[in-house]
């Protein structure tokens, strides 16, 4: 734990790992770009206490990418959590994202804090939804847990992006589970990936982020599906012990050249 009670999280979403090593998505070798990200990351030195996994870790679920992820992701040697996106397949994600200190877990909870995993995935479907049971989930916790202030990771996004394809894929009960978060001011912030951008707002006092993806990024403010030439990135958080948070999106240096740029879906 950093100084005064501060934590500090590493957020990575977006790995679209796909079954062979090598393999490339869009003119990008999704596996090199997360390594790279990894090796990014080991390079600050900077302690984390909890790393979160915000969906989408493979393309193809298999279980020979998933290990390889977990494989990369133990080089941290940090608690980590993962949660499905709609790429992925969960069980197989529980079968072997469930050892040593990576698990699935939904919930974890430190001094000040406590963080909450939710499954927004609809099997087969790219957009998202939150279940009864993932609302009466979150209910539970935070009624259960008064004290603590609450962050809250998903993998699809909540709050429209202005980028009308992508907007077709937003949580659909997302009315819903606003409000619910809006009757509990203990839940500070919700971390997403699904977009592979940045996103930083505030909904009154609710902190809202998008994370850029560890592979491909796709173009803010776009009607139709469009690539970026931004580098990979990942998101760091802290949550202060006064319930504050400040973050910063971290990216590879350069421009992502090898796009392939032909392509109208993914």
């Amino acid at each position: 734990m950093s100084t005064q009670g501060t934590l500090s999280l590493l957020q990575l979403t977006d790995l679209h790992i796909l079954p062979c090593p090598g393999e490339k998505m869009l003119g990008v070798d999704t596996e090199f770009y997360f390594e790279a990200v990894l090796q990014h990351v080991r390079q600050t030195n900077t302690h984390y206490d909890l790393v979160l996994v915000t969906g989408d870790l493979t393309q193809d679920p298999c279980p020979e990418a998933y290990q390889r992820i977990f494989d990369r992701l133990q080089t941290l040697a940090v608690d980590t959590l993962c949660l499905p996106g709609n790429h992925d397949d969960y069980a197989l994600m529980q079968q072997r994202l469930s050892q040593d200190n990576i698990s699935c877990k939904k919930q974890i909870k430190f001094e000040h804090w406590q963080v909450l995993c939710l499954n927004s995935q609809i099997p087969g479907k790219a957009e998202g939804s939150l279940s009864q049971n993932e609302l009466k989930f979150i209910e539970g916790a935070l009624k259960k847990n008064p004290t603590l202030f609450t962050l809250i990771a998903v993998h699809h996004h909540c709050v429209p992006t202005r980028s009308s394809w992508m907007d077709t894929m937003i949580i659909k009960n997302s009315d819903e589970f606003l409000e619910i978060t809006g009757r509990y001011p203990q839940i500070r912030g919700i971390t997403t990936g699904h977009i592979h951008q940045e996103m930083d707002i505030y909904l009154n006092s609710l902190r809202i982020l998008g994370t850029p993806s560890t592979c491909f990024q796709f173009k803010p403010l776009c009607s139709r599906f469009t690539l970026d030439d931004l580098m990979p990135g990942y998101r760091t958080i802290e949550l202060h012990s006064n319930g504050e948070i400040t973050t910063q999106v971290h990216r590879l240096p350069g421009i992502l050249q090898e796009i392939d740029r032909s392509c109208t879906e993914y």
